[in-house]
């Protein structure tokens, strides 16, 4: 079904200042924010679909169709469970309950068609064109774009940007083919009885506690023995802690061998063993949450010799300018930091440069979570990561505690607040919570680590009573000084 903001193909002989292939977060700001400043802007985007392939896409793009917006729905879904246990803690009667998992996808699915409608008209009230179908760069100043019936049309341009995103990768693993990824993670319709989820990122743990919370025997098979590789190793232990106290079975060190689909319609999955000898896991479903790949595959890339990582990312300078001066790239396609507001604020950048006064991103301090129950939420560096590349010494500071719901409740599930701190000058050179609320709280915390808070103001803050919150201006014993390796400043 058509959405009404689609236009009839653009006249051949029409020039724009900028023609964006890809309509995800990313390249819908730029887009809109520089048609609002106003030249001519066409964007081309595949015909909506609520999973992707070289074929389907959709206003939105990945994360407000097939990522964080019905992720974020179904964690919100999928809390309920414990916190109808939890109800019972504070005086709460049982009662009969039961899960329609499919009235909830509907439900999503209606959600995501809005915005997806949303996100057209906001191009279009921007005076942006809308063009529906696959999009492949020509030359330096043409982009072809054949229609969902096979028609093809050249959009003549002075600049290209490249705005496609990535898609799910999943490894050459015998009988990958029986397996799904997140994008199917979000359209089933029945509830699993056992899942089987390879990986240990992001996407690996939440959709492990999402479908852990409709009530799945979830097993997830990671390779290292920690989750969340590249997160605060205390973050990281206690995320593993809290996935493991809510059910999810974690099979560590541990790596996918093949996948066999049974004769009755269910899937036996062979995972290594740390101990060297083979597990066989029986489920009914089986994903691969085992990262993301930039989506660069018949662009036309090759034509006008854009330069390519070796993990096939789109390579640009520090104005997001790619090998070809007039052709462009943000997002995910690059690979810099895969979350939506780097995204929009690379558009944001993006916008001042073709306006004439070249902008940088700024991916210094970028907050992200992790919605995992409870999230991970983190802004700055880690432990790790300071004492790797961090002068001089740093000072730790470190909370752990019971959330105070939890001790009516009697949910055994402990909470952590982390500083990282530069002994020299005092200067918050990082914040990382895992418990309750985490990414709201982190977003206010980002904003004072931007601002170059220090320590001592973080003390001088009064906190907020009673909230989890007040912990981060109320630590003042050092945990741990620790001296680092690093051989410049941050």
């Amino acid at each position: 079904k058509k959405a009404q903001h689609i236009i009839t193909m653009a006249a051949s002989d029409v020039e724009y200042d900028l023609v964006s292939i890809g309509a995800g977060s990313g390249g819908t700001r730029a887009s809109r924010m520089i048609a609002k400043a106003g030249l001519k802007v066409a964007v081309v985007e595949l015909p909506f679909g609520l999973v992707s392939s070289q074929d389907v896409g959709g206003a939105g793009g990945t994360c407000v169709l097939r990522g964080c917006v019905p992720k974020k729905l179904l964690v919100y879904a999928s809390s309920f469970q414990a916190e109808f246990r939890d109800a019972c803690g504070f005086g709460w009667e049982e009662s009969k309950r039961g899960f329609d998992l499919k009235h909830l996808m509907d439900k999503k699915t209606a959600e995501v068609q809005r915005l997806n409608g949303i996100y057209g008209r906001l191009l279009k009230n921007s005076g942006c064109d809308y063009v529906e179908g696959r999009g492949k760069i020509v030359d330096p100043h043409s982009v072809e774009v054949t229609a969902p019936d096979g028609t093809k049309t050249i959009l003549k341009t002075k600049n290209i940007l490249v705005a496609t995103g990535g898609r799910a990768f999943v490894p050459d693993v015998p009988g990958k083919e029986h397996c799904d990824t997140s994008d199917e993670g979000l359209v089933y319709e029945e509830t699993p009885k056992v899942m089987c989820i390879v990986g240990g990122g992001y996407i690996a743990v939440e959709f492990a506690g999402i479908y852990a919370g409709f009530g799945t025997e979830v097993h997830v098979v990671c390779r290292r023995d920690l989750p969340l590789r590249g997160f605060d190793e205390e973050c990281r232990k206690l995320v593993l802690s809290n996935l493991e106290k809510r059910g999810v079975k974690m099979h560590m060190n541990s790596s996918p061998v093949s996948v066999e689909k049974r004769e009755g319609g269910g899937l036996g999955v062979t995972v290594s063993t740390p101990e060297g000898g083979n597990v066989v896991i029986e489920c009914d479903k089986c994903m691969f949450a085992t990262g993301r790949k930039p989506n660069v595959e018949n662009l036309g890339l090759e034509n006008v010799n854009v330069e390519l990582g070796p993990n096939k990312a789109i390579k640009v300078n520090n104005i997001l300018q790619t090998s070809c001066p007039s052709i462009w790239a943000l997002g995910d396609v690059i690979d810099r930091i895969q979350l939506t507001p780097v995204a929009l604020m690379e558009g944001m950048a993006l916008t001042q440069t073709m306006q004439g006064n070249p902008k940088e991103p700024d991916y210094k301090y970028v907050p992200s979570a992790v919605f995992c129950q409870p999230p991970l939420a983190t802004v700055g560096i880690s432990e790790e990561e300071a004492i790797e590349t961090h002068v001089g010494e740093i000072d730790v500071f470190v909370e752990g505690f019971r959330p105070m719901r939890n001790t009516l409740s009697g949910r055994d599930e402990r909470a952590l607040m982390k500083l990282i701190v530069d002994a020299a000058t005092g200067k918050v050179l990082g914040a990382h919570m895992v418990g309750p609320d985490s990414p709201e709280i982190m977003q206010g915390i980002a904003v004072a680590i931007k601002a170059g808070a220090t320590k001592a103001a973080f003390d001088s803050t009064v906190g907020i009573h009673p909230s989890s919150a007040e912990e981060f201006v109320t630590m003042r014993t050092l945990t741990r000084r620790v001296k680092c390796k690093g051989a410049a400043k941050m």
